[in-house]
């Protein structure tokens, strides 16, 4: 889904616990994936202007998760390290961002050059 407003914010963050739901995901564990694509989403918004999330249904033969991609095609981020350290940030915020979505799910990645960052996080029901 394409990601340009607050609006397309809410509905991605929708998504997301609809699926964590279908998945049996419990409350908790629904409302961390619904943090988790809120928070890249809004990060794209913010940072880029425009990207999209992409949200799957995965299966390694036992266990059974939700892969979202955060996509962009903004400015790229500088220093991965600088911008995954707790307290950092560029927009005046808390500096909760990255490093929070890394905290709340199980597998987390992100590439990122002057083309755009992609962010991808996988939250496996256990």
């Amino acid at each position: 889904m394409a990601v340009t407003s607050s609006e397309d914010v809410v509905v991605a963050r929708s998504a997301g616990r609809e699926l964590a739901a279908e998945l049996e995901f419990s409350m908790g564990e629904s409302t961390l994936v619904a943090t988790a694509i809120s928070e890249l989403a809004r990060n794209i918004v913010i940072y880029a202007g425009r990207g999209e999330i992409r949200i799957c249904l995965v299966s390694n033969g036992v266990k059974r998760g939700i892969t979202v991609i955060a996509r962009d095609e903004g400015p790229g981020i500088a220093d991965i390290d600088l911008a995954m350290r707790q307290g950092y940030s560029t927009s005046g915020g808390l500096g909760i961002g990255l490093p929070g979505v890394k905290r709340i799910v199980d597998e987390f990645a992100i590439a990122s050059d002057v083309g755009g960052t992609t962010v991808t996080i996988t939250k496996w029901k256990f």
